[in-house]
């Protein structure tokens, strides 16, 4: 364990995830990097040549509140906290009326959107108010407040993941704690993009920003990035 933060990122590998990696090893932080998939940890870890002593590769299923919490004692036992969480679990779904909704497919955005967030708080934020010091920021959509049609299963998660989060943001005001949501339509993820998408990097800018000690009076904002 080092003086440096220790940022934990899910959703590591995708764009937002790999953006987020390569900004906060440049920083000098301890690097917790969670996915689904180890083998792509591992790519990632390789490519951005990260520092064997500061990162920390964890293979998990974040919906499962027990592997969320397996997590964050993996997490405390190498750096000995988690000063920063990076919420960034995609996956959508939709293209379908209301009237035609498979129940499943709600539940499962749920599971991806909602219940990860709440197990990972869960498993993160009592050690962060316990010391007095803590940054929770997730990555949410505009459709959670303005959803469109036949993408009513995401909205509804997405919804319920910024409950969580703005709630919490409420419950840790003072405490040193902040909680804070970071609202884009789309990130650009290749050469395929559309030109409206948000490069990730203009993001990462935004919550490093939110992850330091200069911003420990933004609590509880929603903050919209990109095109609307």
């Amino acid at each position: 364990m080092t003086d440096a933060p220790a940022v934990l990122i899910t959703g590591a590998t995708g764009p937002l995830g790999r953006a987020a990696v390569e900004r906060f090893d440049r920083d000098g932080a301890n690097l917790v990097l969670v996915s689904t998939h180890l083998g792509r940890l591992e790519a990632l870890a390789s490519d951005a040549r990260l520092d064997p002593d500061r990162h920390l590769l964890v293979a998990a299923d974040l919906r499962d509140r027990d592997a969320a919490r397996s997590m964050a004692d993996q997490a405390s036992a190498r750096f000995g906290r988690v000063d920063v969480l990076l919420h960034a679990v995609g996956g959508w779904a939709g293209g379908t009326l209301v009237v035609d909704l498979d129940p499943d497919e709600v539940r499962r955005m749920l599971e991806q959107h909602l219940w990860s967030t709440l197990n990972v708080v869960q498993a993160v934020v009592p050690g962060m108010l316990a010391r007095g010091v803590g940054r929770v920021l997730a990555v949410s959509s505009p459709a959670a407040a303005s959803p469109g049609p036949k993408g009513a299963s995401y909205a509804v998660a997405k919804a319920a993941e910024e409950v969580i989060v703005r709630s919490l943001a409420r419950e840790v005001a003072g405490t040193g704690v902040t909680a804070n949501l970071l609202v884009v339509r789309m990130i650009a993820g290749g050469r395929d993009s559309p030109p409206t998408a948000t490069p990730p990097g203009e993001l990462v800018e935004m919550l490093a920003f939110l992850a330091s000690p200069a911003a420990g009076s933004v609590n509880g904002q929603r903050i919209a990035v990109g095109s609307a």
